[in-house]
């Protein structure tokens, strides 16, 4: 029996998405290309953070079951697209994923059938990309079919906020497959907004991480002066967030991570060029302040070092946390890469702690991984702070280096160095 939902891609995004619709009784079937992940989502293995093994079972107790084979997504009520957009070489959205996946979709396409877009894309994909390869076949949307764009808003590791009390956008690309989507998505999501079409669905996806991807680099910005000036940054977000209207805490660090932040705002100012041709000005900016927040660090570190009579040459430096969020493993588009590349560069010898990271690659260098963090701090010339892991005693662990360089600004300054 066709299923009433087929996710075609079954990472951080597809995943939480078929665990919730199982949760609320709908037959769910999920289908990607890779064999390994299908394999394992069948034998009870989560290869993302937020679903465990034991999620894992009960998804696959409700009836959800993976697979390879394409042909199951014919008949199914509904199927949701949740593919990666990384960036491609000219700084685009690398729609591959994305064709590859409508093209499947298109060819097992029944009458019927409503097809939803979740994988975040420049304004107008749906539309002028999606639709098209469905209509091929001489199915309309609108009448034959349905289609529309719903932004992924998942964030991993959130402890408050899911698939289904996080309110969900939807847009289509009629008024009938935006009713459509939004009684679909309603079956298992709390609160389903409608949205004009699937241009404004796609572009307040952008907006949202637009929003911070700016705030983060104008906080970045001013933790360089603060420094300077011998103000502390830290303090003064602490008490400019006491205002209670007009003014939203937002914190520097070594970089910006994840695939929403450092990502999603380029697909806005690549469509604002590739169209309009003027740059977006101040997503531009705040990409040119954050990508060399690394740098940065790794010269702040450098200082530190010198300001003792150390040479950052032959120094030994350890990296506590390494992925691109505190308290998982997800390691898309950490920071951390290219500050350990940059003290790699400066001659340092970098090693790493992660508690959830085993195996971590630089640019095709395997980072070596110290096992004892207690003995790892105290040999250290110099420990940085990247990501603040829960497990980490942070004060104990000041307390047994030589020298703590917090870019988290979770130490007091008279213990440590602080970003």
């Amino acid at each position: 029996m066709p299923a009433d939902l087929v996710i075609v891609g079954l990472g951080y995004v597809g995943l939480p998405l078929a665990q919730e619709a199982s949760r609320a009784g709908l037959s769910v079937t999920g289908f990607d290309v890779n064999q390994a992940v299908v394999d394992g989502l069948n034998s009870g293995v989560s290869h993302v953070d937020d679903l465990s093994d034991a999620d894992v079972a009960a998804m696959r107790a409700a009836g959800f079951r993976a697979t390879t084979d394409e042909t199951e997504l014919a008949g199914a009520q509904t199927i949701v697209i949740c593919v990666p957009t990384p960036l491609s070489e000219d700084g685009g959205p690398d729609l591959g994923p994305v064709r590859s996946a409508t093209a499947t979709v298109a060819r097992n396409l029944q009458p019927g059938t409503l097809v939803v877009l979740e994988s975040t894309t420049y304004p107008g994909t749906t539309e002028e990309l999606v639709k098209p390869a469905l209509e091929a076949g001489g199915l309309e949307v609108g009448k034959d079919i349905h289609l529309a764009f719903s932004p992924e808003r998942v964030d991993p590791g959130n402890p408050v906020y899911g698939i289904k009390n996080t309110p969900k956008v939807v847009g289509g690309c009629t008024p009938l497959c935006t009713e459509r989507a939004v009684t679909f998505y309603g079956k298992f999501i709390d609160t389903v907004v409608p949205a004009s079409g699937t241009r404004e669905a796609e572009t307040a996806k952008l907006l949202e991480n637009t929003f911070r991807h700016i705030n983060i680099a104008l906080v970045n910005e001013m933790a360089r002066f603060c420094h300077e000036l011998g103000i502390d940054l830290w303090d003064v977000i602490r008490l400019a967030k006491t205002k209670p209207f007009g003014f939203q805490a937002f914190y520097p660090g070594p970089g910006v991570g994840g695939h929403c932040i450092p990502i999603d705002p380029n697909y806005l100012s690549y469509n604002v060029r590739s169209r309009l041709g003027y740059p977006f000005r101040f997503v531009e900016l705040a990409q040119e302040i954050n990508a060399t927040m690394p740098r940065y660090v790794a010269s702040r570190a450098q200082n530190i070092l010198n300001d003792d009579g150390l040479a950052t040459k032959g120094a030994r430096i350890l990296l506590l946390g390494v992925t691109y969020k505190p308290d998982i493993a997800d390691q898309r588009e950490s920071p951390a890469v290219d500050l350990a590349k940059s003290l790699a560069e400066l001659g340092a010898e970098v090693r790493f702690h992660d508690p959830y990271v085993t195996n971590w690659g630089v640019h095709g260098t395997t980072m070596p991984r110290e096992e004892d963090l207690e003995k790892a701090v105290a040999e250290a010339d110099l420990v940085v702070l990247v990501q603040n892991h829960k497990v980490y005693d942070v004060d104990a662990l000041v307390g047994g280096a030589k020298r703590f360089f917090d870019t988290r600004g979770v130490v007091s300054p008279e213990k440590a160095h602080r970003l």
